[in-house]
C-alpha cells in the first residue's frame, strides 16, 4: 500500500482545535479535506500533535558505504553478498549479509538467475550489428519471403522435468506431486524443421550423427517440398545458421544448383531466428501429452508441429523488426528474444 502524505503541524493543530470545539470527525474531514481520525486518536493518547521518535535501529551502512556497494554491483553484478560484507569490513563497517541484501533491495536491486546466452566475441557483435542495421528498414513483405530453419533436441522428459505443482507443506512426495525421472533424461531425438509467415513446413527426425551429406539429403527431401506446400512463390530466401555442415562448399554448391537464395546470417544469433520461439511452443505442447518412448515422442512432435497455427507464425514474422531494434539498442549483445 502506498505511503500517505504526512500532515503539517499547523493542520494537525487545527484538527484538534475543531474537535475541542465539539465538531465531529466527518465534519472536520469534510471542511479540511483531510483524514482526521489518526491525528485525534494520537492527540488523545499523547496530548500533542508533533511526531514521536520513530522505532527501529538506524542504518548501519553510511550513505558513502551504500554508494560504494552500489558502484561495486553496477560494475560487477556477480559480486556476492559475502564479498560486499568483506569490502565494508575493510572500510571499517561491520554488517551481516542480510543487511547487505536489505540495502540492495531498498536501492531497487534484486537477486536473479543470470540468463544463459551464446558466447559473443567482438566479431560476432560486429556481425550482429551489421545485420540489424542493414535490415532494419526492410519491409514486412521481405520477411514474408524468408523460409526459416533450424535443428533442435527434444528430450523425452524435457520440460516435464521442471514443472511446478501446487501442494501442501508435507505432501512433497505424494505421487501426484512428483515427476518420475530416468537417467540421461530418458533419451532424446534431434529434429530439423522450417517455417515461414504462412505456417510450419515439414519436420524431419535426424537419425545418427548428421554430416554435410545427410544435411543435403534432409534439404532435398524437406526444404523444397516445404517451400511448395507453403506457396512461397518465386524469390523466396532460405535461412539457416553458420554451422559447418550448412556452410560447407558442397552444401553451398547444392543450394546454388537448386537456385535457392540464402540469407546471410550472423553467427551466434539464435535470438534473431524466430523458429526458436516455435521450438519452445513445440516443447510445451509435447510435454503436455507425456510421450512414453522415443518413437512416441517423434510421432507427437510431428502432430503438434502441424497443429501450430499459421497466425502464430505470421505474428513472429510481422514483429521481426523488434528483434533488430533490440540488437541495436543492446549494442550487438544478446537480447530477450
Amino acid at each position: 500500500m502506498a505511503k500517505t502524505k504526512e500532515l503539517s503541524k499547523d493542520v494537525r493543530d487545527k484538527i484538534v482545535d475543531l474537535h475541542k470545539a465539539g465538531m465531529g470527525y466527518k465534519t472536520i474531514a469534510k471542511q479540511l479535506g483531510e483524514k482526521v481520525t489518526t491525528v485525534i486518536r494520537k492527540w488523545k493518547k499523547h496530548k500533542r500533535t508533533v511526531n514521536l521518535p520513530r522505532p527501529g535501529a538506524p542504518c548501519k551502512i553510511s550513505p558513502r558505504g551504500v554508494a560504494m556497494i552500489m558502484r561495486t554491483v553496477r560494475n560487477q553484478p556477480r559480486t556476492t553478498r559475502e564479498d560486499l560484507v568483506n569490502d565494508l569490513k575493510a572500510a571499517g563497517t561491520i554488517v551481516t549479509k542480510k543487511t547487505i541484501g536489505n540495502t540492495l533491495r531498498r536501492e531497487g536491486l534484486k537477486s536473479c538467475s543470470a540468463r544463459k546466452v551464446p558466447l559473443l566475441k567482438k566479431a560476432h557483435i560486429h556481425a550482429r550489428l551489421k545485420f540489424a542495421n542493414e535490415h532494419l528498414n526492410d519491409s514486412e513483405d521481405n520477411w514474408v519471403k524468408v523460409l526459416w530453419s533450424d535443428e533442435t533436441k527434444m528430450e523425452l522428459f524435457g520440460i516435464n522435468s521442471t514443472r511446478r505443482v501446487w501442494r501442501r507443506r508435507n505432501a512433497a512426495y505424494d505421487p501426484k506431486n512428483t515427476i518420475p525421472t530416468v537417467k540421461h533424461g530418458g533419451g532424446n531425438i534431434m529434429l530439423w524443421g522450417c517455417f515461414s509467415a504462412k505456417g510450419t513446413g515439414q519436420l524431419h527426425r535426424i537419425k545418427g550423427t548428421m554430416d554435410g551429406a545427410m544435411y543435403r539429403q534432409i534439404l532435398g527431401e524437406n526444404l523444397l517440398p516445404s517451400a511448395r506446400a507453403l506457396k512461397m512463390g518465386r524469390g523466396w530466401v532460405f535461412q539457416h545458421d553458420n554451422d559447418p555442415k550448412h556452410t560447407a562448399k558442397a552444401t553451398k554448391e547444392w543450394l546454388k544448383k537448386k537456385h535457392i537464395k540464402v540469407l546471410e546470417w550472423p553467427s551466434q544469433s539464435p535470438d534473431l531466428n524466430p523458429i526458436e520461439n516455435l521450438w519452445r511452443e513445440l516443447k510445451v505442447r509435447v510435454a503436455k501429452r507425456q510421450p512414453r518412448n522415443l518413437n512416441d515422442l517423434e510421432k507427437i512432435c510431428k502432430e503438434e508441429w502441424d497443429k501450430i497455427p499459421p497466425e502464430m507464425c505470421a505474428n513472429l514474422v510481422a514483429n521481426y523488426k523488434k528483434r533488430l531494434t533490440s540488437v541495436i539498442a543492446n549494442k550487438g549483445f544478446a537480447t530477450k528474444y
